[in-house]
């Protein structure tokens, strides 16, 4: 039984707002379809189409129950302040145990 060739992983990589825009730009031109696109800048024709998604988001010519970039930047610093406030509750009730145990 023959066995087949596993790909290997393509690493991850990070991308500018500015070139996910250029991109998503060049798909809307018409001129080229997004797999075109995609395949001419090497990039996963999946991502290309998420970063397509977003910004129609972004314009608010999409609705689909995803959240915008302010929306997302919004909620990680809310998630952030969350896990930072559920630390210090943490803390001072650790100091309350302390202290009580001592009186």
């Amino acid at each position: 039984m023959e066995t087949m060739a596993r790909k290997k992983p393509r690493p991850r990589r990070s991308f500018t707002p500015e070139f996910k825009s250029d991109i998503v730009e060049r798909c809307r031109a018409g001129d080229r379809t997004v797999g075109q696109v995609a395949k001419d800048f090497d990039l996963t024709e999946t991502a290309v189409r998420e970063w397509v998604k977003q910004a129609e988001r972004d314009e608010g010519s999409r609705v689909d129950g995803g959240l915008t970039s302010s929306e997302r930047e919004e909620l990680a610093a809310l998630r952030r302040d969350n896990r930072r406030l559920r630390e210090d509750v943490e803390i001072l009730k650790r100091a309350t145990a302390f202290f009580a145990s001592m009186s």
